[in-house]
Protein backbone atom coordinates (compact mmCIF):
# COMPACT_ATOMS: atom_id res chain seq x y z
CA UNK A 1 0.00 0.00 0.00
CA UNK A 2 1.04 3.51 -0.66
CA UNK A 3 1.18 6.57 1.44
CA UNK A 4 -1.08 9.08 -0.10
CA UNK A 5 1.73 12.00 0.50
CA UNK A 6 3.55 9.51 -1.75
CA UNK A 7 0.90 9.77 -4.92
CA UNK A 8 2.02 11.83 -7.96
CA UNK A 9 -0.75 14.23 -9.44
CA UNK A 10 -1.51 11.58 -12.08
CA UNK A 11 -2.16 8.70 -9.52
CA UNK A 12 -4.26 11.42 -7.12
CA UNK A 13 -6.36 11.88 -10.35
CA UNK A 14 -6.82 8.23 -10.90
CA UNK A 15 -8.00 7.51 -7.27
CA UNK A 16 -10.23 10.15 -7.78
CA UNK A 17 -11.55 8.95 -10.86
CA UNK A 18 -11.88 5.26 -9.60
CA UNK A 19 -13.72 6.73 -6.05
CA UNK A 20 -15.96 8.57 -8.23
CA UNK A 21 -16.92 5.40 -9.89
CA UNK A 22 -17.34 3.37 -6.92
CA UNK A 23 -19.14 6.21 -5.17
CA UNK A 24 -22.10 6.05 -8.28
CA UNK A 25 -22.23 3.04 -8.35
CA UNK A 26 -22.65 2.85 -4.62
CA UNK A 27 -25.75 5.16 -5.09
CA UNK A 28 -26.97 3.05 -7.84
CA UNK A 29 -26.94 0.02 -6.07
CA UNK A 30 -28.74 1.39 -2.92
CA UNK A 31 -31.34 3.15 -5.27
CA UNK A 32 -31.58 -0.19 -7.06
CA UNK A 33 -32.21 -2.36 -3.74
CA UNK A 34 -34.55 0.55 -2.31
CA UNK A 35 -36.83 0.75 -5.58
CA UNK A 36 -39.44 -2.11 -4.73
CA UNK A 37 -39.86 -1.30 -0.57
CA UNK A 38 -38.59 2.70 -0.83
CA UNK A 39 -39.63 3.90 -4.29
CA UNK A 40 -39.13 7.61 -2.77
CA UNK A 41 -35.86 7.49 -1.66
CA UNK A 42 -34.54 5.08 -4.23
CA UNK A 43 -34.85 8.40 -6.57
CA UNK A 44 -32.97 10.17 -4.19
CA UNK A 45 -29.80 7.94 -4.83
CA UNK A 46 -30.65 7.75 -8.46
CA UNK A 47 -29.95 11.27 -8.13
CA UNK A 48 -27.23 11.37 -5.77
CA UNK A 49 -25.45 8.96 -8.37
CA UNK A 50 -25.98 10.94 -11.79
CA UNK A 51 -24.15 13.76 -9.41
CA UNK A 52 -21.06 11.42 -8.39
CA UNK A 53 -21.26 10.43 -12.64
CA UNK A 54 -20.58 14.32 -13.69
CA UNK A 55 -17.76 14.54 -11.00
CA UNK A 56 -16.38 11.76 -12.70
CA UNK A 57 -16.64 13.06 -16.32
CA UNK A 58 -15.28 16.24 -15.68
CA UNK A 59 -11.98 14.38 -13.54
CA UNK A 60 -11.79 11.96 -17.09
CA UNK A 61 -11.83 14.90 -19.14
CA UNK A 62 -8.96 16.63 -17.44
CA UNK A 63 -7.07 13.14 -16.76
CA UNK A 64 -6.99 12.88 -20.47
CA UNK A 65 -6.00 16.41 -21.33
CA UNK A 66 -2.66 16.09 -19.05
CA UNK A 67 -1.66 12.60 -19.16
CA UNK A 68 -3.22 11.15 -22.20
CA UNK A 69 -6.41 8.12 -22.24
CA UNK A 70 -4.96 5.33 -19.92
CA UNK A 71 -5.99 5.44 -16.53
CA UNK A 72 -3.79 3.76 -13.79
CA UNK A 73 -6.00 1.47 -11.60
CA UNK A 74 -5.32 3.28 -7.82
CA UNK A 75 -8.51 2.20 -5.69
CA UNK A 76 -8.79 3.22 -1.95
CA UNK A 77 -7.58 -0.09 -0.63
CA UNK A 78 -4.31 0.65 -2.70
CA UNK A 79 -3.82 3.60 -0.27
CA UNK A 80 -2.68 3.37 3.30
CA UNK A 81 -5.45 5.52 5.66
CA UNK A 82 -7.65 5.97 3.42
CA UNK A 83 -11.46 5.40 4.31
CA UNK A 84 -12.50 1.91 4.30
CA UNK A 85 -16.05 1.82 3.96
CA UNK A 86 -18.99 -1.10 5.10
CA UNK A 87 -20.04 -3.73 2.89
CA UNK A 88 -23.14 -2.47 1.12
CA UNK A 89 -25.48 -5.62 2.48
CA UNK A 90 -23.94 -4.71 6.03
CA UNK A 91 -25.61 -1.75 5.93
CA UNK A 92 -28.67 -2.00 4.03
CA UNK A 93 -29.41 -4.56 7.15
CA UNK A 94 -28.98 -1.87 9.59
CA UNK A 95 -32.06 -0.44 7.90
CA UNK A 96 -32.72 2.95 6.08
CA UNK A 97 -31.70 5.47 8.58
CA UNK A 98 -28.64 3.65 8.21
CA UNK A 99 -28.55 3.94 4.50
CA UNK A 100 -28.87 7.47 4.27
CA UNK A 101 -26.44 8.10 7.39
CA UNK A 102 -24.00 6.45 5.35
CA UNK A 103 -25.01 8.66 1.85
CA UNK A 104 -23.76 11.58 4.39
CA UNK A 105 -20.73 10.19 5.46
CA UNK A 106 -19.56 9.31 1.96
CA UNK A 107 -19.96 13.13 1.04
CA UNK A 108 -18.11 13.98 4.08
CA UNK A 109 -15.45 11.40 3.36
CA UNK A 110 -15.38 13.12 -0.45
CA UNK A 111 -15.55 16.45 0.50
CA UNK A 112 -11.90 15.83 3.02
CA UNK A 113 -10.15 13.67 0.47
CA UNK A 114 -10.64 16.73 -2.26
CA UNK A 115 -9.60 19.22 -0.10
CA UNK A 116 -6.17 17.13 1.12
CA UNK A 117 -5.47 16.17 -2.55
CA UNK A 118 -5.90 20.13 -4.04
CA UNK A 119 -3.58 21.19 -1.03
CA UNK A 120 -0.65 18.81 -2.88
CA UNK A 121 -1.48 19.64 -6.20
CA UNK A 122 1.06 21.93 -7.87
CA UNK A 123 -0.39 22.39 -11.43
CA UNK A 124 -2.82 25.04 -11.80
CA UNK A 125 -5.73 23.17 -13.31
CA UNK A 126 -5.24 20.07 -11.07
CA UNK A 127 -5.74 22.00 -7.99
CA UNK A 128 -8.61 24.00 -9.80
CA UNK A 129 -10.58 21.43 -10.31
CA UNK A 130 -9.66 19.44 -7.14
CA UNK A 131 -10.60 22.81 -5.37
CA UNK A 132 -14.29 22.95 -6.78
CA UNK A 133 -15.10 19.38 -6.48
CA UNK A 134 -13.99 20.19 -2.71
CA UNK A 135 -16.77 22.92 -2.33
CA UNK A 136 -18.80 20.96 -4.53
CA UNK A 137 -18.82 18.04 -1.82
CA UNK A 138 -18.93 19.82 0.63
CA UNK A 139 -21.99 20.84 0.16
CA UNK A 140 -23.57 17.74 -1.23
CA UNK A 141 -24.73 17.43 1.96
CA UNK A 142 -26.98 20.19 1.36
CA UNK A 143 -27.81 19.36 -2.32
CA UNK A 144 -28.52 15.73 -0.90
CA UNK A 145 -31.08 18.05 1.58
CA UNK A 146 -32.47 19.77 -1.64
CA UNK A 147 -32.92 16.43 -3.42
CA UNK A 148 -34.32 14.52 -0.47
CA UNK A 149 -36.83 17.66 -0.11
CA UNK A 150 -38.05 17.66 -3.74
CA UNK A 151 -38.34 13.42 -4.35
CA UNK A 152 -39.01 12.53 -0.59
CA UNK A 153 -41.63 14.95 0.95
CA UNK A 154 -42.53 14.16 4.82
CA UNK A 155 -45.50 12.06 4.38
CA UNK A 156 -43.60 9.80 1.78
CA UNK A 157 -40.40 9.52 4.12
CA UNK A 158 -42.76 9.09 7.15
CA UNK A 159 -44.33 5.74 4.93
CA UNK A 160 -41.24 4.35 3.84
CA UNK A 161 -40.32 4.94 7.69
CA UNK A 162 -43.22 2.73 8.79
CA UNK A 163 -42.56 0.19 6.34
CA UNK A 164 -39.16 0.08 7.66
CA UNK A 165 -40.08 -0.41 10.61
CA UNK A 166 -42.68 -2.98 10.34
CA UNK A 167 -40.50 -5.31 7.97
CA UNK A 168 -37.85 -5.07 10.86
CA UNK A 169 -40.03 -6.24 12.72
CA UNK A 170 -41.20 -9.18 10.60
CA UNK A 171 -38.21 -10.22 9.90
CA UNK A 172 -35.68 -9.65 12.69
CA UNK A 173 -37.57 -8.79 15.77
CA UNK A 174 -40.88 -11.73 15.41
CA UNK A 175 -38.24 -14.69 14.46
CA UNK A 176 -35.78 -13.45 17.36
CA UNK A 177 -38.94 -13.48 20.13
CA UNK A 178 -40.36 -16.54 18.56
CA UNK A 179 -36.63 -18.03 19.22
CA UNK A 180 -35.82 -16.34 22.60
CA UNK A 181 -39.28 -17.52 23.99
CA UNK A 182 -38.95 -21.32 22.82
CA UNK A 183 -34.77 -21.15 23.91
CA UNK A 184 -35.78 -19.75 27.19
CA UNK A 185 -39.27 -21.49 28.53
CA UNK A 186 -39.33 -25.04 26.48
CA UNK A 187 -35.01 -25.59 27.90
CA UNK A 188 -36.41 -25.12 31.51
CA UNK A 189 -37.78 -28.48 32.28
CA UNK A 190 -34.98 -30.31 30.88
CA UNK A 191 -32.24 -28.49 32.82
CA UNK A 192 -33.73 -27.96 35.88
CA UNK A 193 -35.07 -31.70 35.95
CA UNK A 194 -31.21 -33.09 35.46
CA UNK A 195 -30.29 -30.62 37.80
CA UNK A 196 -32.98 -31.51 40.84
CA UNK A 197 -32.30 -35.19 39.78
CA UNK A 198 -28.80 -35.43 39.78
CA UNK A 199 -27.63 -32.74 41.76
CA UNK A 200 -24.79 -32.68 39.70
CA UNK A 201 -24.01 -28.86 37.76
CA UNK A 202 -21.78 -30.60 34.99
CA UNK A 203 -24.70 -32.79 33.87
CA UNK A 204 -27.02 -30.09 33.93
CA UNK A 205 -24.66 -27.98 31.86
CA UNK A 206 -24.56 -30.80 29.29
CA UNK A 207 -28.53 -31.25 28.90
CA UNK A 208 -29.09 -27.66 28.86
CA UNK A 209 -25.93 -27.55 26.19
CA UNK A 210 -27.78 -30.66 24.62
CA UNK A 211 -31.30 -28.64 24.73
CA UNK A 212 -30.21 -25.20 23.58
CA UNK A 213 -28.51 -26.28 20.33
CA UNK A 214 -30.98 -28.67 19.97
CA UNK A 215 -33.76 -26.35 20.01
CA UNK A 216 -32.02 -23.50 18.15
CA UNK A 217 -31.26 -26.20 15.28
CA UNK A 218 -34.74 -27.50 14.96
CA UNK A 219 -36.21 -23.46 15.33
CA UNK A 220 -34.49 -22.32 12.79
CA UNK A 221 -35.01 -24.75 10.75
CA UNK A 222 -38.74 -24.57 11.09
CA UNK A 223 -38.46 -20.65 10.92
CA UNK A 224 -36.43 -21.16 7.04
CA UNK A 225 -39.07 -23.88 5.80
CA UNK A 226 -42.49 -22.31 7.55
CA UNK A 227 -42.60 -18.91 4.88
CA UNK A 228 -40.46 -17.99 1.96
CA UNK A 229 -41.95 -14.43 2.53
CA UNK A 230 -43.06 -13.87 -0.75
CA UNK A 231 -46.16 -12.87 -0.38
CA UNK A 232 -46.11 -12.72 3.35
CA UNK A 233 -43.44 -9.45 3.44
CA UNK A 234 -41.59 -11.32 6.20
CA UNK A 235 -37.96 -11.17 3.87
CA UNK A 236 -35.95 -13.94 3.00
CA UNK A 237 -36.37 -17.31 5.36
CA UNK A 238 -32.69 -17.66 5.52
CA UNK A 239 -32.34 -14.51 7.41
CA UNK A 240 -35.21 -15.61 9.84
CA UNK A 241 -34.02 -18.73 10.23
CA UNK A 242 -31.02 -17.55 11.18
CA UNK A 243 -32.21 -15.20 13.76
CA UNK A 244 -34.56 -17.46 15.01
CA UNK A 245 -32.11 -20.22 15.74
CA UNK A 246 -29.43 -18.46 17.21
CA UNK A 247 -32.20 -16.48 19.79
CA UNK A 248 -32.93 -20.04 20.37
CA UNK A 249 -29.85 -21.23 21.31
CA UNK A 250 -29.10 -17.96 23.18
CA UNK A 251 -32.59 -18.16 25.49
CA UNK A 252 -31.00 -21.33 26.43
CA UNK A 253 -28.12 -21.62 27.13
CA UNK A 254 -28.32 -18.30 29.45
CA UNK A 255 -29.61 -20.19 32.28
CA UNK A 256 -27.20 -23.31 31.50
CA UNK A 257 -23.83 -21.37 31.65
CA UNK A 258 -24.44 -21.33 35.46
CA UNK A 259 -23.91 -24.90 35.83
CA UNK A 260 -20.32 -24.51 35.19
CA UNK A 261 -19.68 -23.45 38.50
CA UNK A 262 -19.19 -26.79 40.75
CA UNK A 263 -21.28 -25.53 43.70
CA UNK A 264 -25.18 -26.81 42.69
CA UNK A 265 -27.02 -24.25 44.98
CA UNK A 266 -24.68 -21.62 43.72
CA UNK A 267 -25.16 -22.43 39.83
CA UNK A 268 -29.23 -23.23 40.96
CA UNK A 269 -29.58 -19.70 42.75
CA UNK A 270 -28.02 -17.60 39.88
CA UNK A 271 -29.47 -19.92 36.65
CA UNK A 272 -33.08 -18.63 38.40
CA UNK A 273 -31.71 -15.39 38.31
CA UNK A 274 -31.09 -15.77 34.83
CA UNK A 275 -34.22 -17.10 33.96
CA UNK A 276 -35.70 -14.00 35.56
CA UNK A 277 -34.07 -11.50 33.64
CA UNK A 278 -34.68 -13.80 30.34
CA UNK A 279 -38.53 -13.85 31.02
CA UNK A 280 -37.78 -9.96 31.84
CA UNK A 281 -36.67 -9.44 28.49
CA UNK A 282 -38.97 -11.08 26.49
CA UNK A 283 -41.72 -9.36 27.98
CA UNK A 284 -40.06 -5.97 27.63
CA UNK A 285 -39.65 -6.91 23.28
CA UNK A 286 -43.19 -7.69 23.64
CA UNK A 287 -44.39 -4.21 25.48
CA UNK A 288 -41.56 -2.13 22.84
CA UNK A 289 -42.28 -3.99 19.57
CA UNK A 290 -45.69 -5.30 19.95
CA UNK A 291 -47.71 -3.12 21.25
CA UNK A 292 -48.20 -5.89 24.48
CA UNK A 293 -49.40 -3.90 27.47
CA UNK A 294 -46.14 -4.11 29.79
CA UNK A 295 -48.07 -5.84 32.74
CA UNK A 296 -50.02 -8.27 30.89
CA UNK A 297 -46.65 -9.03 28.98
CA UNK A 298 -44.81 -9.70 32.44
CA UNK A 299 -47.85 -11.83 34.08
CA UNK A 300 -47.82 -13.97 31.27
CA UNK A 301 -44.26 -14.88 30.49
CA UNK A 302 -43.84 -15.16 34.04
CA UNK A 303 -46.83 -17.24 34.85
CA UNK A 304 -45.73 -19.77 31.57
CA UNK A 305 -42.37 -19.54 32.91
CA UNK A 306 -42.96 -20.52 36.63
CA UNK A 307 -45.03 -23.25 35.43
CA UNK A 308 -42.30 -24.87 33.29
CA UNK A 309 -39.68 -24.18 35.97
CA UNK A 310 -42.15 -25.74 38.80
CA UNK A 311 -42.11 -28.58 35.97
CA UNK A 312 -38.41 -29.45 35.88
CA UNK A 313 -37.74 -28.77 39.12
CA UNK A 314 -41.32 -31.38 40.58
CA UNK A 315 -39.75 -34.38 37.83
CA UNK A 316 -36.23 -33.82 38.92
CA UNK A 317 -37.15 -34.38 42.81
CA UNK A 318 -38.95 -37.19 42.13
Amino acid sequence: MKSFDDLSQQEILALAISSEEEDGRVYADFAEGLREDHPDTARVFSDMADEENGHRRMLIDLYSSKFGNHIPLIRRQDVRGFVHRKKLWQVRLQGIDAVRQQAKQMEQDAARFYQHAASRASDADIRKLLGDLAAAESQHERTADEITEKRLPDEAKDKEDDHAKRSFILQIVQPGLVGLMDGSVSTLAPVFAAAFGTHSPWTAFQVGMAASLGAGISMGFAEALADDGKLSGRGTPYLRGLVCGLMTFAGGVGHTLPYLIPDFYTATVLATVVVLFELLAIAYIQWRYMDTPPLAASAKVMLGGALVLATGILIGSS
